[in-house]
């Protein structure tokens, strides 16, 4: 894991979305289409928003995203299909696909569709982030590091729960569903290259777990530190716990 640490947010976003468009163009360039997950939630803003100003040639990528609340329509604040039209699809040249989750239909059936079509779309690049319980995607701890399903049926932890509150997507705590559909952690790890993007203090203990714990699935984002092309970006306060043992200079500061 290469692990990079900016002053800000921004300045992290710019980084991390320069490294994903350039990973897009390679795969572009290599085999003729790059195949994508995006992710969600206030973590990815400054990532998607360097993103969709690089100079990439749209129609030739294939989108996955990472996660869905079940029962959640469209329409909702918090849906992460609105969230991705809006910040993503709307904002640039038309996809050659994008596959969606869809929470409103079948849950068991649409964990199997996009199964079906990410099993044909070798995943190059993935953005990911990490949740203040340390969950990837939505695979709270302890999350199934074995199961070989892409997609899965998840229920939503407390911690989970509360940080979707806090952040501002819902009313209430009673108003955040209970259930999502996720993508496996072991479908992730299949990527060929992973863009973590964390920034924010909230998210430094488990930025401290993810980095300094024993690989496990109590700690689900340890998991890629096994990967072999995972970049960490990380703004200074989300790295503000970390001992100096995990951070040596070599991993530099932009």
């Amino acid at each position: 894991m290469t692990i990079l640490i900016s002053k800000t947010d921004e300045q992290l976003g710019q980084s991390a979305g320069q490294a994903t468009a350039a990973l897009i163009q390679q795969a572009i360039a290599e085999r003729g289409q790059a195949n994508v997950i995006l992710a969600t939630g206030t973590s990815q803003f400054a990532t998607l928003q360097q993103l969709i100003q690089e100079d990439i040639d749209w129609s030739r990528v294939v989108m996955f995203h990472l996660d869905e609340y079940i029962g959640l329509p469209l329409s909702h604040p918090a849906s992460f299909r609105k969230y991705l039209q809006e910040r993503f699809l709307n904002q640039v040249s038309p996809l050659k696909a994008s596959y969606l989750i869809n929470g409103e239909v079948d849950a068991q059936e649409e964990t199997r569709r996009l199964g079906a079509l990410i099993q044909a779309h070798p995943i190059d690049v993935a953005l990911v982030g990490i949740g203040e319980n340390g969950h990837l995607a939505f695979n709270d701890p302890p999350a199934d590091f074995d199961t070989e399903e892409p997609y899965l049926i998840v229920d939503l932890d407390a911690a989970c729960r509360r940080q979707q509150f806090n952040e501002g997507w819902f009313p209430t705590l009673d108003d955040v569903p209970t259930q999502a559909i996720s993508m496996s952690v072991r479908q992730i790890m299949k990527s060929r290259h992973i863009i973590c993007s964390v920034p924010d203090q909230r998210k430094a203990q488990a930025v401290k777990d993810t980095l300094e714990q024993p690989i496990s699935n109590l700690f689900p984002a340890s998991i890629l530190r096994s990967h072999p092309n995972c970049q960490l970006y990380l703004d200074e306060p989300a790295a503000s716990l970390l001992s100096s043992e995990t951070i040596p200079t070599s991993h530099g500061l932009t």
